[in-house]
């Protein structure tokens, strides 16, 4: 049944519906894409990225970047070539209302759900599927990602198989960004949950086996969101920072989540043997993405450096223009026999969607690459306008201006053969803000303040997403 209706919620005023971010109901395939530049001879693959995008107009409201059927866009490069694809990630609820014709469930905020008249009795009074924030390849499955929830399978083609519970062993599903270990090939993730436990942690093995079911983190006693994680060679890294689910807040028609900064922020590190967890705390700070992690020092005194990109606090939409918010690249060194914490600014300029070579996940890492603004444009919270790279050895960046275009998060595709982070190229979609066009840019990892390479046109614009992956076509 329909449990709450938010007042006077107006669609066509959401930002986030609109300009850049405006959904495309279209699927499109183009075999052959307008190529300017050169796209180099070694790139064979697939660039795949999804992102929140309604199917029909939201109803009750609309949280960006949570709210939002998953789609999944493609580009397959191959011998200079390019071929583009999109589809929806079809759960049971989108098929419901492509029967209805109109969304028949509102926004993660607004609780309005269908009742067993409108969809039947397996879906009546139930939450969405949201599989719309990442994807990942492991074990040959790929999968659409959600903010908490289980993934969503889909084949070579993108076609929707199904709902993955990794043979009912994950049965609540895991968040959007699980960590692969380059060496191991295991798959370590976590999932957060309104109801105890509030926090397990699970690996699945290279073959897809779970290896170790989902298991409680003691010292967890709230709900709390937890977007990103970290993995080192001894640990799971886990920020928790001070946003409590409030559903109290939420039926009363207030925000789901409470940013309660005088609880500060907790770090907790698993070891990944499945000994007692390490805690350390400091002063509230909010975290969307982490970098990287890695172990450093002699065991017996090692330490976990994690970098990540720090909020000074949760916003999920436009924030307040009162309470102004302060981001920037930041490196903490995690004392876990001594439970203390120390944080470094390495780059205090506006950055988010920040990655590196995938092949470095665990370990000492050189390169960042991550989506930053000029502060020439007025832009909304997810829109940025160029490239930045840092380099933790010099402490250098570099950043290429991408003028009217707005781009996404970079994706680090290696040059087959090599192990150098500078081998290799950063891929990412861009839409031109006056023209709604959409591209694939592809820059070198040599020079990737020189620009792009290579652009393919893509038929159709590319609303501004969330996370995507390079999927070489030899598997690696």
């Amino acid at each position: 049944m329909n449990t709450h209706t938010p007042p006077r919620f107006d669609p066509t005023r959401v930002p986030h519906l609109l300009g850049s971010f405006a959904p495309v109901t279209e699927e499109v395939d183009v075999v052959d894409l307008e190529v300017t530049g050169e796209i180099p001879a070694t790139l064979d693959g697939l660039y795949l990225r999804n992102g929140p995008n309604p199917r029909f107009t939201p109803i009750g409201s609309f949280l960006y970047p949570i709210d939002g059927d998953g789609m999944l866009h493609g580009v397959w490069l191959s011998e200079g070539r390019a071929r583009y694809r999109n589809r929806f990630v079809r759960t049971p609820a989108m098929e419901a209302e492509e029967r209805a014709g109109r969304a028949l469930w509102g926004g993660v905020e607004s609780l309005i759900m269908p009742d067993a008249d409108q969809v039947g009795p397996e879906l009546a009074d139930t939450f969405k599927d949201l599989p719309d924030i990442n994807v990942v390849r492991h074990a040959g499955r790929l999968l659409a990602l959600a903010e908490s929830a289980c993934p969503f399978r889909v084949d070579t083609g993108l076609e929707t198989i199904g709902r993955e519970d990794f043979g009912g062993a994950l049965p609540a599903g895991i968040t959007a960004h699980p960590k692969i270990d380059p060496v191991s090939g295991e798959m370590f993730v976590f999932c957060y949950a309104l109801e105890p436990p509030y926090l397990t942690w699970s690996v699945i093995a290279r073959d897809g086996v779970v290896a170790r079911g989902p298991t409680p983190v003691d010292g967890m006693d709230e709900p709390m969101m937890i977007h990103d994680m970290a993995l080192t060679d001894r640990y799971v890294v886990i920020v928790l920072a001070p946003a409590f689910f409030d559903l109290d807040a939420v039926m009363a028609g207030g925000s789901l989540l409470a940013w309660r900064p005088e609880r500060g922020t907790r770090v907790v590190l698993i070891p990944r043997d499945g000994g007692p967890p390490r805690w350390a705390a400091d002063e509230a700070f909010w975290v969307w993405h982490t970098v990287n992690a890695f172990d450093e020092g002699p065991d017996e005194h090692a330490q976990v450096v994690l970098d990540y990109v720090q909020w000074s606090r949760l916003t999920v939409g436009r924030p307040p223009e009162a309470e102004p918010v302060t981001v920037g690249l930041v490196r903490a060194h995690i004392d876990p026999a001594a439970g203390s914490m120390t944080r470094t600014v390495l780059d205090d300029s506006r950055v988010e969607f920040p990655r590196v070579d995938d092949r470095r996940i665990g370990r000492r890492h050189r390169h960042t690459a991550l989506a930053t603004e000029t502060g020439r444009a007025d832009l909304l919270p997810g829109e940025y306008d160029a490239l930045r790279w840092y380099d933790t050895e010099t402490g250098s960046t570099r950043v290429w201006d991408a003028g009217n275009l707005a781009v996404g998060e970079p994706v680090f595709a290696p040059e087959a053969g090599s192990e150098s982070e500078d081998r290799g190229y950063w891929l990412t979609y861009a839409t031109d803000r006056t023209d709604g066009t959409s591209r694939l840019l592809v820059i070198s990892a040599e020079d990737p303040a020189a620009g792009p390479v290579a652009t393919a046109r893509v038929p159709v614009r590319v609303p501004l997403g969330l996370h995507g992956c390079w999927l070489p076509t030899d598997g690696g």
